[in-house]
C-alpha cells in the first residue's frame, strides 16, 4: 500500500520545535514520516529522533522514507500515550503530536473511517486491538451510543440515532460504512446541507474505538515528562474537543498555583512552580497557501508549550 500523507503545517512545526544538530526529538504520530523527515534534515548531522505510530502500515512507510537517516532514529509500533515508557525522562528537546486521521487512512475503504465509499466498519488505528466500530455499534447499549454521539460528536440528534441503530441491528447487524450512513440519513435527512448527517457520528465512533481523548491526556503528561527544560511540545489538533483538552492542559501546567476541587477560589489557592509556559497564547493556523494545496488542513490548529 502506498502511504503518502501531506504533513500539515510543516513550516510552523519546525519553527516551534527549532530542530538543531545534536538535538533529540520525539514524533508520537509518525504517519507517513513527513514531519519526522523534516526534523531529521533540520537537525543534521547528528540530531536523533524517536518515533511511533499505532498504524503498522504507516510505520513501515515512515521507516522507508527515513532510511537515509539510518542510525539517527528509532521507530516503534505503539500509542504516543506510551512515550514515557520507552523514552528516558528529561531526554528530548522537542515532542510533536499530530492528532487525527491521516489521508491514507481516510481514503482506503477497508479501513472504515469514511462513509464516502463502502467499507467494513473498522476504524482501528491499530489493527491488533479487538474493538472495532462494528462491534461497538452492534453490542453497546443504546444509552452508551447516545452518550458518545453527543459527547464526542456533538450530535444533537444523538438519542434518535442511537434508537434507530438499536432497532435496525435487532433485524440485521450493521457492518458497513454506507449501511450506517444511510441509516443516519433516514433519521436526519440531508435537505441540501453541505455536511453529511453522519459526519459527527463517524467522528464519535472513531474517537471511541481508538480512545483518542484518553490517549491525548496521557500523552500530554508523558510528553512533559520526557522533555528537557527548555524543550518544546507542539500539538496539532483537528477539532474543538482535542484543542480544548490541549488548552486546558497547558493552562493548568503553566499556572503558578494549584487548588483542590473543581472550582478555582482565589483565597484557597496554593502557590507552586509552573512546569510549562505558552510560547504564544493563541493557536497557530495554517496559511492560505497551504489551504489551497491541502484543503484537509483547514481545521488544523497548532499549540506550542515550553518546559520550564
Amino acid at each position: 500500500m502506498n502511504f503518502f500523507h501531506e504533513p500539515v503545517m510543516l513550516a510552523e512545526v519546525l519553527a516551534a520545535l527549532r530542530p538543531k544538530p545534536a538535538g533529540v526529538y520525539a514524533d508520537g504520530t509518525l504517519g507517513g514520516g513527513g514531519h519526522a523527515l523534516a526534523i531529521l534534515e533540520a537537525s543534521a548531522p547528528d540530531g536523533r529522533l524517536w518515533g511511533c505510530d499505532r498504524d503498522g502500515v504507516a510505520l513501515e512507510a515512515a521507516g522507508q522514507k527515513l532510511m537515509r537517516f539510518s542510525g539517527r532514529f528509532e521507530l516503534r509500533r505503539g500509542n504516543y500515550a506510551e512515550l514515557e515508557e520507552w523514552i528516558a525522562p528529561a531526554s528530548v528537546d522537542g515532542v510533536l503530536l499530530d492528532l487525527g486521521v491521516s489521508s491514507p487512512q481516510l481514503d482506503v475503504p477497508e479501513r472504515g473511517f469514511s462513509f464516502q465509499s463502502e467499507g467494513i466498519l473498522d476504524m482501528r488505528m491499530d489493527a491488533r486491538q479487538s474493538l472495532t466500530a462494528a462491534l461497538l455499534l452492534n453490542e453497546w447499549p443504546e444509552f452508551e451510543l447516545a452518550r458518545i454521539f453527543w459527547e464526542l460528536g456533538g450530535e444533537r440528534q444523538s438519542r434518535r440515532i442511537a434508537r434507530a441503530i438499536t432497532e435496525a441491528r435487532a433485524a440485521r447487524r450493521i457492518e458497513t460504512t454506507t449501511q450506517l450512513a444511510a441509516l443516519i440519513e433516514k433519521v436526519i435527512p440531508r435537505r441540501g446541507q453541505k455536511a453529511h448527517p453522519a459526519t459527527q457520528v463517524f467522528q464519535a465512533l472513531r474517537m471511541t474505538v481508538n480512545d483518542e481523548l484518553g490517549a491525548l491526556q496521557k500523552g500530554l503528561a508523558g510528553a512533559v515528562t520526557i522533555l528537557r527544560p527548555g524543550g518544546r511540545l507542539a500539538v496539532i489538533t483537528f477539532h474543538s474537543l482535542e484543542d480544548r483538552r490541549v488548552k486546558e492542559f497547558g493552562n493548568e501546567r503553566s499556572r503558578d498555583y494549584t487548588f483542590e476541587g473543581h472550582v478555582d477560589v482565589p483565597e484557597l489557592r496554593k502557590p507552586r512552580m509552573p512546569e510549562l509556559r505558552w510560547v504564544q497564547r493563541k493557536a497557530v493556523l495554517p496559511g492560505a497557501a497551504e489551504l489551497v494545496k491541502n484543503p484537509r488542513a483547514r481545521s488544523a490548529q497548532l499549540r506550542v508549550l515550553e518546559k520550564i
